[in-house]
């Protein structure tokens, strides 16, 4: 085992759960922040890119471009919606229906490639749909204007693109991890650009823009870098367990820094959720494989 790689993959891991955090203290909307994110990753992991050589030896194919776009378009709705949730609900709720992602792909495989749903993916699924009503409340389901700004909308969004983008990314073979998150960031720019809000920018303090540049240099660039340069020497197992530092950092910080105080109802969601997609994760074959590509947060 590459203990080396696993440093690197737990640290990336633990980084990125600081993100609900650093977001809340950015003082930008979601738009404006997933922009200056986009900018920052792409001057980042572009400018590694050429110092290791790495230009030299791409190879580009015309198709696995185009699919790199796509990808990048559902990586870039992903980010807006989970920093939308960020904005309306707790970090460690978002952060909950947000890693239903690997769930959605088993969803995405069954439909669309034709790889069969077993009775134990199907009752996770039920089980996570039914963990996710107990987070947000029982009570924002009964009008659609609580439903609506429960944030619950945002976060499912946040993690259905987060399972287009994986999926998406499972069809891309030649391309190096660096040019495709590079490709991805760069379509981000061009797509935010005439939604951005320039005016919100204004009045910032120095520590809104530490914690800015922090989400764009820490959270993507370096965090990029250390999962790139860390998961193709671990096994898909390792990988699919150590991703869920993430959510563990996110909900620690939540109840630390933020103070959030779950419900016994909202506790007991939390863990019907993570119990399900660990035991996804735990099951035969196929869905092991399937949460090889999660790396596109």
């Amino acid at each position: 085992m590459n203990a080396r790689s696993m440093l690197k993959l737990t640290l990336s891991m633990a980084i990125f759960g600081s993100i609900g955090f650093f977001t809340t203290q950015t003082g930008l909307p979601a738009v404006e922040l997933v922009f200056v994110r986009c900018i920052c990753a792409t001057l980042f992991l572009g400018g590694l890119w050429f110092i290791t050589g790495g230009h030299k030896t791409e190879v580009w194919n015309k198709s696995e471009v185009m699919k790199t776009v796509v990808c990048g378009v559902f990586l870039v709705l992903n980010w807006v919606f989970l920093f939308k949730a960020f904005e309306v609900m707790s970090i460690s709720i978002a952060i909950s229906i947000y890693n239903l992602a690997p769930i959605f792909v088993l969803i995405l495989g069954s439909v669309f490639l034709a790889e069969k749903m077993g009775i134990r993916a199907i009752c996770a699924t039920v089980i996570c749909f039914f963990g996710s009503i107990l987070i947000i409340g029982i009570e924002s389901f009964t009008s659609v204007s609580q439903f609506m700004n429960s944030g619950f909308i945002w976060a499912l969004l946040s993690a259905i693109c987060y399972a287009l983008t994986m999926f998406t990314s499972k069809t891309i073979h030649g391309m190096s991890s660096y040019v495709l998150t590079y490709i991805q960031t760069i379509t981000g720019i061009i797509m935010l650009l005439p939604f951005c809000d320039f005016a919100a920018f204004e009045g910032l303090t120095n520590t809104n823009w530490l914690y800015i540049l922090g989400t764009g240099l820490i959270h993507t660039g370096f965090v990029y870098y250390l999962f790139f340069d860390s998961v193709r020497d671990l096994p898909t197992v390792i990988v699919s367990v150590l991703v869920f530092v993430d959510p563990v950092v996110a909900i620690l910080l939540d109840a630390v820094l933020l103070s959030f105080r779950p419900s016994l109802f909202q506790m007991l969601g939390i863990v019907l959720i993570f119990g399900s997609i660990l035991y996804t994760i735990f099951a035969p074959e196929q869905t092991v494989k399937k949460l090889k590509t999660s790396s596109s947060q």
